[in-house]
């Protein structure tokens, strides 16, 4: 793709970012728009407003070794290396992203962020992507142990959502893992856009460099394609049993495809079946490095797993599934191959009446 097509796209999907966005009157100022030092310009929560129509975040912000259990509420996320990232996923067992996605918790793969830690055994393969604009990570998880619902195919947690307050409400994004960060392993920026899929045992996240412009950090953390999952917003090789890190090209946004030399945009419809007009295709990856999962996290070692594991059938080989609460979008097939397969399910969402089906990795 030459750069003058890319620079087209890029500024379709910046402007089509915030379309649909409604701020809510008793608290209109962005999520993305707090911007606190790390640690301490961090407030005990950023949503607090009680007459926000959501109300305010279920958790707090500060988060130290005094939040760091298995019960904790800690709402400050960290992406750093695949030996160091969190995921969002729900407080309460057995729960659906799209019931919980305003409550969600940090996840975390290292103990010293103040947060829940991702039981030992979990993650089932991890790819971790640096490109010169964003940090992508894919994989593979066994849900039921971030207490999320074995059959949910879950949906995608962003700073954005219909009301700009983020889902979860005050989730912020940290992360010493730029370029622009100069290298300090104990400084951390604030990071503006991200975005995280979960569901049908696998996630994917995306953190966009806060030191690139505004247009590339809305385009590759886009956050209006939430029916459309992993394989087209996060394009990837991400393979089960595999852990690797890999330097990789830049992906062309969700949404906008080329055809003909024709720039085109696929509009998301806000239901029925998704059927995008054409094939994602993952970037090319070079450098990969492919490290054992038991020397990469060794902080969890004293974490057990509870609950029931889910069936291996959704983490492995081609994923056959169909949605274990009201469908009311079909399903959606694709025909991409390589790290994952593709397929479509949707959830009734909760509060915020969002609907979400996914197409993610399986």
């Amino acid at each position: 793709m030459s750069r003058s097509t890319l620079s087209v796209l890029l500024a379709i999907a910046a402007t089509s970012k915030f379309a649909l966005a409604q701020p809510d009157p008793a608290d209109p100022t962005p999520l993305v728009d707090k911007t606190y030092a790390y640690p301490s310009g961090i407030p005990y929560q950023v949503d607090y407003n009680t007459a926000a129509i959501r109300g305010p975040q279920v958790g707090y912000n500060i988060c130290n070794s005094t939040t760091e259990n298995q019960n904790s509420l800690c709402q400050t996320s960290m992406v750093n290396h695949i030996d160091d990232f969190c995921l969002w996923a729900p407080p309460s067992p057995n729960s659906t992203i799209g019931d919980t996605e305003q409550e969600e918790v940090a996840w975390c793969t290292k103990p010293g962020h103040g947060t829940r830690l991702i039981p030992n055994g979990a993650l089932q393969g991890v790819q971790y992507l640096v490109t010169s604009e964003y940090i992508q990570i894919a994989g593979f998880i066994d849900q039921t142990q971030v207490n999320m619902n074995a059959g949910d195919y879950g949906g995608e947690l962003d700073p954005h959502g219909a009301d700009l307050r983020g889902n979860p409400l005050g989730g912020l994004m940290y992360s010493n893992a730029f370029p622009s960060n100069g290298g300090n392993n104990n400084s951390y920026q604030q990071v503006i856009d991200w975005t995280n899929f979960m569901g049908g045992n696998a996630f994917c996240i995306t953190i966009c460099d806060p030191a690139s412009s505004s247009a590339n950090q809305s385009a590759y953390c886009q956050n209006i394609y939430d029916r459309m999952g992993c394989s087209y917003n996060m394009p990837n090789n991400a393979q089960n049993g595999t852990f690797e890190v890999c330097a990789a090209d830049l992906k062309t946004p969700a949404g906008l495809y080329v055809t003909g030399g024709v720039t085109m945009t696929y509009t998301q419809p806000n239901s029925g079946v998704v059927n995008p007009p054409y094939t994602a295709v993952v970037p090319a990856s070079s450098n990969c490095v492919t490290y054992a999962s038991a020397a990469l996290y060794t902080g969890l070692a004293t974490v057990t797993p509870t609950g029931v594991s889910a069936s291996a059938s959704g983490a492995t080989g081609t994923a056959k599934a169909t949605s274990t609460g009201t469908n009311t979008a079909g399903a959606a097939s694709s025909t991409q191959t390589g790290g994952a397969a593709t397929l479509g399910v949707s959830a009734l969402a909760g509060v915020t009446g969002t609907l979400f089906a996914m197409i993610f990795l399986s």
